[in-house]
């Protein structure tokens, strides 16, 4: 090793990770990192919103598109239990907490709606669901959202009651699989 190396070799590393991690490279370590801080604050975090609290929709009105080309609309959902995650490939936060939406699905797929709304072109979202062998139900919009289901940060994940109050409104990422969501959802489902 010459002289230079040896005496900034942890500049050289440190910068060599900054590079890395501000990098596409570096896409799976910051999902990894983000993960691990998202399991940890949901583990403390009440995800659920005070009754009080709670907004009601005062509009299903939402246009999505599925992959296939299939339109419906939010109001065709009205009265059942809804979870909706806006999310995107390229965002590690979503990328993150994708796998625990991934386990929660199976478990209630038949009992809860579930609208993953993408924010990227359907082949990439396609290329990025099959490169995991994750499948679940994704829309892309075709209008824009009621004004309480608005959100400018991603990933955002809203749990909707059956009379249209909003229980759960969650910027960044979270573990769905938590034992927390699991009674949000038993509890809304009864």
């Amino acid at each position: 090793m010459n002289k230079f190396v040896k005496k900034h070799w942890s500049n050289i590393l440190f910068f060599g990770l900054l590079i890395f991690m501000l990098t596409p490279a570096g896409l799976p370590l910051r999902a990894l990192l983000i993960k691990g801080v998202s399991y940890i604050t949901s583990r403390v975090e009440n995800l659920e919103i005070d009754q009080d609290k709670q907004l009601q929709l005062d509009t299903y009105n939402w246009e999505l598109m599925k992959p296939e080309g299939q339109l419906i609309n939010l109001e065709d959902y009205k009265g059942q239990v809804i979870l909706i995650n806006n999310w995107a490939t390229w965002c590690p936060p979503c990328v993150a907490e994708m796998p625990s939406l991934v386990r929660l699905y199976p478990e209630y797929q038949d009992k809860v709606v579930f609208l993953f709304v993408a924010q990227d072109k359907p082949e990439k979202v396609s290329a990025f669901l099959k490169k995991n062998n994750w499948h679940i139900p994704v829309y892309y919009m075709q209008s824009n959202p009621p004004a309480m289901l608005q959100s400018n940060s991603i990933p955002t994940t809203f749990i909707i009651d059956k009379e249209g109050h909003i229980v759960v409104k969650k910027t960044g990422a979270a573990d769905w699989s938590s034992g927390q969501v699991h009674e949000i959802l038993n509890k809304l489902l009864q």
